[in-house]
């Protein structure tokens, strides 16, 4: 024991001393850049081991599972991986690990761009048994939020400030997204769009970097194989456009419906108090949704495969309607029934206990849509349009709409699928759809939960800086209280040692009662014969408003604005604590968005 101590001992020395000479000898600038390559191939190999460990647990569950008649399998196998995921949450992990994107935002927004070690491999194991076993979400969240807590822990272990942790969870992000999609574009897009950090200089070669190793790791493991083979049979023509059209109004639509059903499914989870309560119900639910609809079965991906390949009846593989599977009208309700209920299954596996993300159900709803927009239209003669073509355009049409990251939506199928030939249509769409839903969604499924509390870092530098600044961080506490009984007399001396023209009035209780102004009592400071008749009571004035210690910064700028006042009282349960002011608001502001804002 001894011994290890003193190795321990003897690895910080040696640690500490390495920060001293990193600090001497390498820019920061250039310092993060070499993080930046270390964090792309931490998080790529967390891709390749999380895609492994559900393919693998997937294949051996599923693999002697009949495509031609229902299976039963499919009613236990959901259940059993979402109870074994919060067995694992609530006894191992005993941390909220749902919602990693979110998460991550919370960080970057609320806690200085720090994550919690653990959460580098708990979400990433937690996530393949949940998907492995067949829940409906995806693994692009978890890996996210792996990636987000490689690149925040390697920077809290050299010391980093937090403009530069918030520089190295993009990084991990970015890369995560890379390296499970092989999509090192998309990866960037996803950071700035999603996690909207700014584009400047300092953190656009970061990204980059750790996106391309992270990518670069893929290939080697995997092969140059796009990850959803696509070959473009049918071409596209300038006169479909107005079909394109069209599909990105229902895309965008579409995307309402899911982004509000999830909201609402996860309103109707959080009421349930007993967490074994939200799990059988959830379990309950999940596995009838994946019996009667198997394409919702773990990520979907085998059914986008299928339908860009054009194979249509692969649709109904493994269900009890497999008879069916030649049908127009029973294929056209069937993948109907699956866009609707899609939400549902996404939300109860996170409801029910297990782990996984939106991006694989964004893809695999944008995938059905537009396959059943074009099928739909096909089939009562209006035009010939390619089916799999219009799947593929859906794709990034949904995800462009839910996530509110056109951008990474257009650039993450093409990279996907290698469908450069689609360009056009493919920005017709998710323009299209993203206009749409950001005229009923002013924010992302991603970004709702925080805006709703006043905690998300939003694109608007002056905002996001305000995100930044805590109240706490700008109370000032030398004004000298004055109580409600105090003669004029007693007032006066206070008011000849202090160096501040406004006046707190407490009770014995510590309470605020109001507030004396130096102006307001001028005129009869200098008249003795008022010393002893005139007591702070008759005097004193209400506060124009009161902020709590615990109102965000946005919320104080608006009692400011409203009030016209230069000084607000802070009170924390009626109780004072000091005072706010606009000066003090405004250098914190200004020193902020230099420390995070500078290239």
């Amino acid at each position: 024991m001894t011994e290890n101590r003193h190795i321990s001992g003897r690895f910080r020395e040696a640690f500490m001393k390495f920060l001293l000479w990193r600090e001497r000898h390498i820019k920061e600038k250039n310092f993060v850049l070499i993080l930046a390559f270390f964090v792309g191939i931490f998080s790529g190999c967390a891709a390749i081991v999380l895609k492994f460990l559900i393919h693998w647990i997937s294949t051996v569950l599923t693999s002697h599972i009949n495509l031609e008649s229902g299976n039963y399998l499919y009613i236990l196998l959901p259940s059993v991986g979402v109870i074994l995921t919060a067995l694992y949450v609530r006894y191992v992990v005993r941390d909220n690990i749902s919602h990693g994107v979110t998460r991550v935002l919370y960080a970057i927004s609320q806690n200085k761009s720090r994550l919690k070690r653990h959460n580098i491999y708990t979400s990433l194991l937690a996530s393949s048994v949940t998907i492995g076993f067949g829940g409906s979400v995806g693994a692009e969240g978890p890996i996210v939020f792996t990636g987000a807590a490689i690149g925040s822990n390697l920077g809290q272990s050299f010391r980093l400030s937090p403009r530069i942790l918030m520089i190295l969870v993009g990084c991990g992000a970015a890369a995560g997204i890379a390296g499970i999609f092989k999509a090192p574009i998309a990866g960037v897009l996803f950071t700035l769009e999603v996690l909207m950090l700014d584009l400047t200089t300092v953190s656009v070669m970061p990204l980059l970097i750790a996106s391309i190793t992270s990518t670069t790791l893929a290939y080697v493991y995997t092969g140059y194989e796009f990850e959803f083979f696509f070959a473009q049979t049918e071409d596209f023509y300038i006169s479909r456009i107005p079909y394109v059209i069209g599909l990105g109004l229902v895309c965008g639509f579409v995307s309402l419906y899911f982004t509000r059903a999830m909201n609402m499914m996860e309103n109707f989870f959080r009421r349930f108090r007993n967490p074994w309560v939200k799990t059988a119900i959830g379990c309950a639910m999940l596995s009838l949704l994946v019996f009667i609809f198997p394409p919702l079965y773990g990520e979907g991906y085998g059914a986008i495969v299928g339908l860009l390949a054009g194979d249509t009846s692969s649709i109904v593989n493994g269900s009890i309607f497999y008879a069916d599977r030649n049908s127009f009208w029973f294929l056209a309700l069937f993948i109907g029934l699956i866009i609707a209920t899609k939400a549902f299954a996404t939300s109860t596996t996170n409801g029910a206990g297990g782990v996984g993300g939106t991006f694989a159900p964004s893809l695999f709803v944008g995938c059905m849509t537009g396959f059943l927009f074009a099928f739909v239209f096909n089939n009562f003669g209006f035009a010939a349009i390619s089916t799999k073509n219009f799947a593929l355009i859906g794709m990034a049409g949904v995800m462009s709409a839910v996530m509110h990251a056109p951008l990474m939506a257009i650039f993450l199928t093409v990279e996907l699928t290698g469908s450069y030939e689609l360009f056009l249509p493919l920005l017709i769409v998710s323009t299209i759809a993203y206009g749409t839903i950001k005229f009923f969604e002013p924010y992302s499924i991603y970004t709702m939960r925080l805006a709703k509390r006043g905690e998300l870092l939003t694109h608007h530098k002056d905002k996001a800086v305000l995100t930044l600044l805590k109240v706490n961080n700008v109370i000032e506490t030398d004004f000298l209280p004055v109580y409600p009984e105090m003669t004029l007399k007693e007032m006066v001396d206070v008011i000849a040692i202090s160096k501040r023209n406004l006046f707190p009035v407490i009770n014995e209780r510590k309470e605020l009662v109001g507030i004396v102004l130096l102006d307001d009592i001028r005129n009869i400071m200098f008249r003795p014969e008022l010393y002893r008749r005139m007591r702070v009571s008759t005097f004193m004035s209400m506060p124009p408003a009161r902020i709590e210690v615990g109102d965000s910064m946005d919320a104080v700028m608006k009692l400011f604005d409203d009030t016209g006042a230069w000084n607000l009282p802070v009170v924390e349960k009626g109780v004072y604590v000091g005072f706010v002011s606009k000066s003090k608001i405004f250098n914190s502001y200004r020193r902020v968005l230099r420390h995070y804002c500078e290239d």
